[in-house]
């Protein structure tokens, strides 16, 4: 079988490509056929080909260009009568359903849709950045309802996209990558790096955006300080925002440290290294990190919101927002 995999950005900085990257190779395995189309791309093709569509560069014009692909109507076409003659169109993520949409309309080719969901508008503080994520989410839906077949990736997201859309999806959640994470890995380089020792660390992992909410992992690392005064902190993940980088470099004390993206390949050896992984995240879809970590054998604090309770099997979750109770349940699982 042909098969055509759609994902705006093919990198490792997003959860969502690593699992394209093990759906194309375990369709490869399988003897099919398999081309990702991506706008930008950092991964290198592996038993698959990958075809680079082109953006532009600046993240600000990027996130306009996605939001209003539609506008484009030309392009579109011209994308889609590159799928001619593949027998599935897989699209992980908006506005690539648009691609696969027009490819179903022109060829009758099956169209399957991954929902990975949109985080809540209202968790962004900025009024521009809640009316760009209101109209992305609202094209997003419009865009899954034309599939032939929806999988979520959590139930959480199964029941909000059949409440905001009436569509109903099957849930397959994410897997993990075992023989990358697992127990047994060795992180004494990761603590070397950063200049540590026996030092209790707690690791977080992902994209610096207000709901991701690590202004309030800060706040709670400040009452893990007060009763162990040696606890670290770790940020593994690129900034999203600027704006609120900065907010979080304000924030953040002599014990948390900034370490920036790091590479898949290094990603296992930061898991090991760390004591607790937490993570007060406002809104999650599924929570790759989370499921790493645990692959890992690290327990885990977070927030009882959204897919938490499906993905977290080992550790503790903490109501919303309750960020002392998030730092006892810390020091717990340091002790």
């Amino acid at each position: 079988m042909k098969i055509a995999i759609l994902t705006p950005t093919f990198s490792h900085f997003s959860g969502i490509d690593r699992v394209v990257e093990m759906q194309a190779g375990d369709f490869v395995k399988k003897g099919h056929e398999v081309t990702i189309f991506t706008l930008i791309s950092s991964i290198a093709s592996n038993g698959f080909k990958v075809v680079e569509l082109g953006m532009p560069k600046t993240p600000f014009r990027q996130r306009i260009y996605r939001l209003f692909f539609s506008l484009m109507p030309a392009r579109i076409r011209e994308y889609a009568q590159m799928l001619k003659g593949y027998d599935r169109i897989i699209s992980h993520f908006y506005p690539m359903d648009l691609i696969a949409i027009k490819a179903k309309e022109m060829y009758g080719i099956k169209y399957i849709a991954f929902n990975h969901g949109i985080c809540f508008p209202h968790l962004f503080s900025n009024p521009l950045e809640q009316m760009y994520m209101s109209m992305f989410k609202y094209f997003s839906n419009q865009a899954i309802k034309e599939a032939d077949e929806v999988f979520s990736v959590s139930q959480f997201l199964a029941d909000e996209l059949h409440r905001d859309t009436g569509v109903q999806s099957k849930v397959v959640h994410n897997r993990i990558d075992k023989k990358k994470f697992h127990p047994g890995i060795d992180g004494s380089n990761v603590r070397k790096k950063h200049h540590l020792k026996n030092e209790p660390v707690i690791l977080f992992v992902g994209r610096l955006s207000p709901h991701k909410g690590v202004h309030l992992l800060i706040q709670a690392m400040k009452i893990v300080n007060e009763n162990r005064s040696n606890a670290k902190l770790i940020i593994v993940g690129k900034p999203t925002f600027e704006g609120y980088y900065g907010r979080l470099k304000a924030l953040s004390g002599r014990n948390t440290i900034f370490a920036g993206f790091i590479d898949d390949n290094e990603l296992p050896q930061y898991y090991a290294s760390c004591d607790v992984y937490a993570t007060a995240s406002l809104w999650e879809g599924f929570d790759i990190p989370v499921a790493e970590a645990q692959a890992c054998g690290k327990p885990v604090v977070a927030f009882d919101i959204g897919s938490h309770r499906e993905v977290v099997k080992n550790g503790k979750l903490v109501k919303e927002g309750e960020t002392r109770k998030f730092a006892k349940a810390i020091l717990d699982l340091i002790k």
